[in-house]
């Protein structure tokens, strides 16, 4: 099963639990089992159903340009990230 990474500022939601194993085929998938299980965990990662402006998600160590569409293998590991800016 995929294995998510929970972001700091969602911890609240999980109850502290860190790592967590998710069966799902896609991000969105992942975030809906998520909201399930932790309500309030869709609201703290996306914004009219897309990523947050700001956040990315890396799936198996790659920032996915997919967003919630990427896909997930059954080994995956999924983290959510700040998106870092230059200038």
């Amino acid at each position: 099963m995929p294995v998510v990474h929970i972001p700091a500022p969602a911890r609240d939601l999980t109850g502290g639990e860190v790592d967590l194993e998710i069966e799902a085929t896609s991000v969105r998938r992942l975030i809906g089992v998520l909201e399930q299980r932790f309500p309030g965990f869709a609201e703290r990662v996306l914004e009219e159903g897309e990523l947050k402006p700001g956040l990315r998600v890396a799936v198996d160590g790659h920032v996915s340009p997919m967003g919630v569409l990427a896909r997930l293998e059954p080994d995956s590991q999924v983290h959510f990230l700040p998106a870092i800016g230059g200038g």
